[in-house]
């Protein structure tokens, strides 16, 4: 693990901070020199408490640090085992894996739901290539459940942040299962309707939606976490969706897409309306077909959006913004592939195609009064609910988003437009 200097630069106002990288995780096995797949970090996650990252570093293998990553060496040396939440493991899953999932999760937003028999023990989920799902206790180490049914590799896993141990997994084999860990044999129902790969699917944060996109097709589906039904597409798309992530208030849907290049659409999930797009730097010269983007996620607060490309670590974009907040040098040998914020914020991590995690310090923003308003009233009631208050259509726009609706172009740092 090396811990470079941190370094940061605005050379002129309106222009985006250059990423200041914190720490670098190395994985074990180097990649192999014929290119060959298995190194891959297709996931990184950090507990719901923050005092915990998870990464997947290929070759089958998962790796639980304590956070801060600093603590690291002093767990390493320590010889008592008092402690053992925040002591390093090492999780033989035995396959390829694809995706990560902490449970269980509760939103501040979200009421708890009280399930009898649900351990209260922190578990980490992981999807395999082989179709099925291994659940850890991450206190120990030790594998709690395994399940099989999916046919093709666990691209994406969520567990429902109502603090249930409600599982939903996305895979290769054209389908959503939602799995109950709380009831003997893991009942589970089946979602199926998808025109292939299930790439990516978010949780609304009251639990009662779910979004996924899945490979070739232009539509973003959203089911119903309560009757286990699909609801409707959400179209218009010229490009090819590949990530998607709820904001914590529940009011927006962001969607990452690429085809000759990549896409930020932002949607109201409720209205299926779409609010806001960001687009690529139409100015950069290189090939799109080699650098698509690959994720994208909400800042804990709500107003920063992070995405990973491969041909840059990282860029974090402030919503109703023209220019990126912050942005990564373009890289050279490694590619981005997947990206989560900490829970308190100020931290982004992001994974890598040779097998490698980097942790970005994040652009400092206290919310307004107005917008921790917003936020709490919107995880309480849909855009329709909003629409019908007696109160000035400005207010609603507010509300509802739709004052930083409008078309951006995310120039990079070497082609914003000059300064008046």
């Amino acid at each position: 693990m090396q811990a470079p200097p941190c370094s940061s630069m605005d050379e002129r106002r309106g222009a985006a901070t250059a990423g200041a990288l914190i720490l670098e995780l190395k994985p074990v096995h180097p990649p192999p020199l014929d290119g060959r797949a298995g190194c891959e970090t297709w996931s990184v996650q950090f507990s719901p408490d923050g005092g915990c990252f998870a990464w997947s570093l290929g070759h089958g293998i998962v790796k639980l640090l304590p956070w801060p990553l600093q603590d690291v060496e002093r767990h390493r040396s320590a010889e008592t085992e008092d402690a053992p939440r925040s002591r390093e493991r090492t999780l033989q899953c035995g396959h390829s894996v694809w995706s990560l999932a902490f449970g269980p999760v509760t939103s501040k937003f979200a009421s708890r739901t009280n399930v009898k028999g649900v351990p209260p023990e922190l578990l980490l989920a992981t999807g395999l290539n082989n179709g099925n799902i291994k659940i850890w206790e991450v206190a120990t180490g030790k594998q709690l459940f395994h399940l099989t049914g999916h046919q093709g590799v666990v691209r994406d896993l969520a567990f429902t942040p109502n603090g249930s141990l409600t599982l939903v997994s996305g895979s290769r084999d054209k389908t959503l299962r939602i799995w109950d860990l709380s009831k003997p044999g893991n009942n589970f129902h089946v979602l199926t309707g998808h025109t292939s790969w299930v790439y990516s699917c978010s949780i609304s944060p009251d639990s009662s939606m779910i979004a996924s996109v899945c490979r070739g097709d232009t539509r973003v589906y959203l089911w119903s976490l309560r009757s286990y039904t699909f609801m409707k597409n959400l179209q218009g798309f010229d490009m090819f969706p590949v990530s998607c992530d709820f904001s914590p208030d529940g009011a927006l849907l962001a969607i990452a897409a690429f085809a000759t290049r990549w896409e930020i659409d932002v949607f109201d999930p409720h209205s299926g309306e779409r609010l806001i797009v960001l687009r690529d730097c139409l100015f950069c010269d290189h090939d799109i077909m080699n650098t698509p983007i690959r994720a994208v996620c909400f800042s804990t607060e709500g107003l920063h959006l992070a995405f990973v490309t491969e041909d840059r670590a990282i860029r974090i974009w402030k919503l109703g913004q023209d220019n990126p907040a912050m942005e990564t040098d373009l890289l050279r040998f490694s590619n981005g592939l997947c990206c989560t914020f900490h829970p308190h914020g100020g931290v982004v991590a992001t994974g890598t195609r040779d097998g490698h995690v980097k942790f970005w310090r994040t652009p400092r923003l206290v919310p307004s009064l107005s917008h921790l308003s917003r936020v709490a009233l919107r995880c309480h009631i849909s855009t329709h609910q909003v629409m019908a208050l007696p109160i000035p259509n400005k207010i609603k726009d507010f509300l509802t988003y739709r004052n930083l609706q409008g078309c951006h172009e995310a120039r990079c740092s070497m082609h914003q437009l000059p300064l008046d």
